[in-house]
């Protein structure tokens, strides 16, 4: 039986999962580091968007940040956020 802390944690990274944008910046951070502007530009949405989103993300726990000078550079959290998209992605494709 789950926790309740638990059933709160998977239902908010469930809902955080649940926005096509953030499906979006976490597909093209899979196994890359990008900064804002990349994302923005591959996504055609504006920088403020973007930072928005990953903001959302880096709470959830999804993605992670480093800087370079004036830069900051996005990538997943660790090996558990590529597994679960990629869990994901073969539930779909497959299931």
């Amino acid at each position: 039986m789950l926790k309740d802390y638990e059933i709160e944690r998977l239902s908010y990274l469930f809902k955080i999962l649940g926005d096509p944008t953030r499906i979006k910046i976490l597909s093209i951070l899979d196994k890359k580091e990008l900064c804002v502007n990349d994302i923005a530009d591959k996504l055609n949405i504006s920088v403020s968007a973007v930072s928005h989103q990953l903001n959302n993300l880096k709470v959830a726990k999804l993605v992670k940040s480093r800087r370079d000078g004036k830069n900051i550079y996005y990538t997943l959290d660790d090996d558990h956020v590529e597994k679960l998209f990629e869990n994901a992605l073969e539930h779909i494709r497959h299931g």
